[in-house]
């Protein structure tokens, strides 16, 4: 049996939703980022670590988890309205 031309219009089918969202994806990295947050934070405090670009670099993990969910919303509460330019996630 051969595979069918690229022309007739055949679409493979669409992925499952749990394979497409990105909303987990995105709390499991914020959460990591933030587990790291609580831990080099807890080290200095305690003096044993000095506060440096490791701890920034995990407060930005966390800023930026927010703001994709926050974008995540917007489109989909654009694409819930029908706006024309929203993302179909």
């Amino acid at each position: 049996m051969s595979d069918p031309a690229p022309d007739d219009g055949w679409q493979p089918p669409p992925l499952p939703r749990r394979l497409t969202d990105p909303v987990p994806v995105i709390l499991v990295g914020s959460g990591l980022w933030l587990v790291a947050l609580v831990v080099l934070g807890a080290l200095a405090l305690i003096g044993s670590r000095p506060v440096d670009v490791w701890l920034w670099a995990c407060v930005v993990g966390v800023g930026l988890g927010v703001v994709g969910l926050g974008v995540l919303g917007l489109q989909r509460r654009a694409n819930a309205r029908g706006a024309r330019g929203a993302q179909k996630l």
